[in-house]
């Protein structure tokens, strides 16, 4: 409705402005008189012959015409601008009257829509808001989770040491007994070797005297 008002405006105001300009162009006021004898006279005094000077007034007068005929199609009255102006003023005013019916309208459904967007863009990101809440809730549980597994392991893997390093603290102190005894017990067995070579000895030395 915007769009049909402003076109049928241009279309009045260019038919109301070209009516002026004719009724302006048809009218006596575009004449432009002026003495064409005395310039006649003129023009034979610096050496133009009667038929040269009134050949030249003639043309004068009519390229004078034509001209004043071209400059007044594009003018108007005073008056015709005025009644132009007051046209465009009422124009304009049920310009600005569509506009506002416009607004009332279409702006107020436009504002409803922007309106609702708002609304679910809220609602979308307290929904996102929601959901990272969530992820990061969920992320450091499982993370304490895995925590506390490592940790268990990590002191199951110490126990295990411990009792290994146990273990070959005990095989050590027992192979130093069965090393400690085994020793005890050649020194033993040298030393009865010793005794009875010596009797052995002292037998013979007594064999041999006998």
């Amino acid at each position: 409705e915007l769009s049909l008002s402003a076109g049928s405006l241009q279309l009045e105001r260019r038919r109301d402005v070209e009516q002026k300009r004719g009724d302006f162009a048809s009218c006596g006021n575009r004449k432009l008189y002026f003495d064409t004898h005395a310039l006649v006279c003129l023009l034979e005094e610096n050496g133009f012959t009667t038929q040269q000077a009134e050949i030249t007034v003639s043309a004068l007068v009519k390229i004078t015409d034509a001209n004043m005929d071209i400059v007044y199609k594009d003018m108007v009255t005073k008056m015709q601008q005025e009644i132009t102006v007051q046209q465009l003023m009422s124009q304009i005013a049920n310009v600005k009257k569509d506009m506002i019916i416009l607004e009332k309208s279409e702006f107020s459904a436009l504002r409803a829509e922007n309106e609702k967007i708002n609304l679910e863009l809220h609602r979308l990101k307290q929904q996102i808001m929601d959901e990272v809440v969530k992820v990061r809730t969920d992320t450091k549980l499982e993370f304490n989770l895995e925590k506390s597994r490592v940790k268990e392991l990590y002191s199951l893997n110490e126990r295990k040491l411990l009792e290994m390093r146990t273990e070959m603290v005990a095989l050590h102190a027992q192979q130093d007994r069965a090393v400690t005894q085994t020793d005890r017990k050649i020194d033993t067995e040298v030393a009865g070797l010793k005794t009875m070579l010596e009797s052995h000895k002292l037998d013979n030395i007594k064999y041999l005297a006998g």
